[in-house]
């Protein structure tokens, strides 16, 4: 399993919209309003990316999935309130 941050940039609402259910369906949550984190193994990346691609069909869009080593993750910095 690796740490991974999934953010994007769609225009459409409708695959906006999509492209989140899928997030949620691999299990990561939602950080921000276009962004997720989680842990994927390595094929649960690559079947995500093949699905928000098949869902991207129309309009501008950008996706981005980066994988975060375990170091890098522990020493993350964040601020939450409740």
């Amino acid at each position: 399993m690796f740490h991974v941050i999934l953010i994007y940039d769609i225009e459409c609402d409708r695959i906006r919209t999509k492209v989140a259910t899928a997030c949620l369906d691999y299990g990561l949550d939602r950080i921000q309003y276009s962004a997720f984190a989680g842990q994927l193994s390595r094929n649960h990346q690559e079947e995500l990316m093949l699905r928000i691609r098949s869902l991207l069909t129309e309009g501008i869009a950008k996706v981005q999935l980066v994988r975060i080593n375990t170091k890098d993750w522990d020493n993350r910095l964040e601020i939450s309130y409740a």
